[in-house]
């Protein structure tokens, strides 16, 4: 039974982005029993936020036609984002939330620390959450970072804001998640 999970688990992984395979495999190699339940979520077991307020159906249909709406929503963002996890595509989300958390720093120093920071997790090559962008974006981005301001990832924000508009959200409308939402 094992060697058939394993199997099925590995030709999963396959499909996978070369840097979640190892992750995944290590996870499989050290949980056998619970490895498939943590590599092929269902929408059930989508984290919902607990703090924030549930949205009425007719606040959850707006979200359909915009994005801005959804990640200003705190329920909605936490619903978007576990919904990403459950793809596996959650790095553009997390890359959104740090720089609007960027945004807030008023300390240069901190400010810098933060840059550095989010350029080594999502914009460098090879980033262990390594956002789509073009290299012009990422040029830009780099040259912005010698001296970091608060519009520094501005562009960069932009270009993934606009990918997720146009890529993510049309799969988060069509899940169980949220269709279960505008009920």
């Amino acid at each position: 039974r094992f060697s058939h999970h394993l199997l099925f688990t590995l030709a999963f992984l396959s499909l996978c982005r070369a840097k979640e395979i190892k992750t995944k495999l290590g996870t499989l190699l050290q949980k056998p029993d619970s490895a498939i339940d943590l590599i092929i979520p269902y929408p059930e077991k989508l984290e919902k936020p607990a703090k924030a307020q549930k949205p009425s159906p007719d606040e959850a249909l707006q979200w359909r036609e915009s994005l801005e709406k959804l990640l200003q929503n705190a329920y909605g963002l936490a619903c978007f984002r576990s919904f990403l996890q459950s793809e596996f595509s959650e790095e553009n989300i997390e890359f959104w939330i740090a720089c609007e958390d960027y945004k807030k720093i008023k300390s240069p120093t901190k400010m810098a620390e933060k840059a550095k920071k989010i350029y080594e997790e999502f914009i460098q090559t090879e980033a262990p959450k390594e956002v789509n962008i073009d290299h012009g974006t990422k040029a830009v981005t780099m040259k912005n970072l010698v001296e970091p301001s608060v519009s520094s990832f501005n562009e960069a924000q932009r270009r993934i804001f606009a990918l997720m508009e146009k890529d993510s959200l049309p799969r988060f409308v069509r899940s169980e998640f949220y269709q279960e939402l505008i009920k």
